[in-house]
């Protein structure tokens, strides 16, 4: 305008509705390498937010409030992605029944503890629900799918087949290995709803006289150790601790009671039966 006119500065800024001050204003802002060190920030640590890496920037000595970070954070696509949660089998809510006899229904569930070199260990625990005895304890460092299928069927030969077995949905019991074994022997698998584990009460009281008698009591020096132990306890629970709820019999006393009286020939069928292509009617 004042090229083409002979307006002076301040009436063309008049005009033009234009502060002077605005006009003449230079920015001071400098390539303090601020957003390149934020990309690099967020390079090492993927799960820092902007507010965590605002911590470590002034750590560094940048002078800078959290609202700048937070505009470079964005501007640079730096926003941490949420994780997406596993996919959870939709069950409908059961009650907990009482099972008719021995070998109708087992409970399973880990329990996880340390070696005495803080290195994690794993216990599948294994429980029939009507005369409590523990089927099945063994611990590993890791145990998955088809180790726990694996396991299943070594105490199956001895035990024979349970009609049911009741689990959570951890990775371990939702996966195609165990699935198959459960189709291949006429096994059907009971899911309790995630986040209820009250639904498997039967395991979760083992679990805790698991913990408080044998883990708690015991400082493990390697895996072969607390197999040694553990097996001890197990063996010492079916056999020796007496049980209130079984009228301070241990669970071996009560399964011989109803092998007597015939409690294996003489319970009903389940309500869901299974036929010879694995489904139920």
């Amino acid at each position: 305008m004042r090229a083409r006119t002979p307006l002076s500065e301040r009436r063309a800024c008049q005009l033009l509705g234009l502060s002077r001050s605005v006009l003449h204003y230079a920015s001071k802002r400098r390539d303090d390498g601020l957003q390149a060190r934020l990309v690099e920030l967020a390079g090492e640590r993927r799960r820092f937010g902007y507010r965590r890496l605002h911590i470590l920037i002034e750590r560094e000595g940048f002078e800078v409030n959290h609202k700048r970070v937070h505009r470079l954070y964005k501007a640079a696509g730096l926003a941490v992605r949420r994780r997406r949660k596993r996919d959870r089998v939709a069950v409908e809510r059961r009650p907990l029944q009482v099972p008719s006899g021995p070998n109708h229904t087992w409970s399973m569930d880990f329990v996880f503890d340390a070696l005495a070199n803080s290195k994690p260990i794993k216990c599948l625990n294994v429980v029939d629900d009507c005369t409590k005895e523990a089927v099945v304890i063994e611990a590993a460092r890791r145990i998955n799918g088809q180790g726990v299928a694996d396991l299943l069927e070594a105490a199956c030969r001895f035990r024979g087949y349970p009609v049911t077995i009741r689990t959570d949905q951890g990775p371990e019991f939702t996966g195609r290995s165990l699935d198959q074994w459960a189709q291949a022997n006429g096994v059907k698998l009971l899911l309790i709803q995630p986040g209820k584990p009250t639904q498997n009460a039967y395991v979760e009281s083992f679990n805790g006289k698991f913990r408080d008698e044998c883990l708690n009591e015991n400082w493990f020096v390697s895996v072969e150790h607390a197999r040694a132990v553990i097996n001890t306890w197990r063996r010492d629970y079916n056999e020796v601790r007496p049980h209130s709820s079984l009228g301070d019999r241990t669970p071996a006393e009560f399964a011989a009671t109803l092998r007597e009286q015939g409690a294996l020939s003489q319970q009903p069928a389940p309500t869901d039966t299974l036929t010879n292509d694995g489904s139920t009617k």
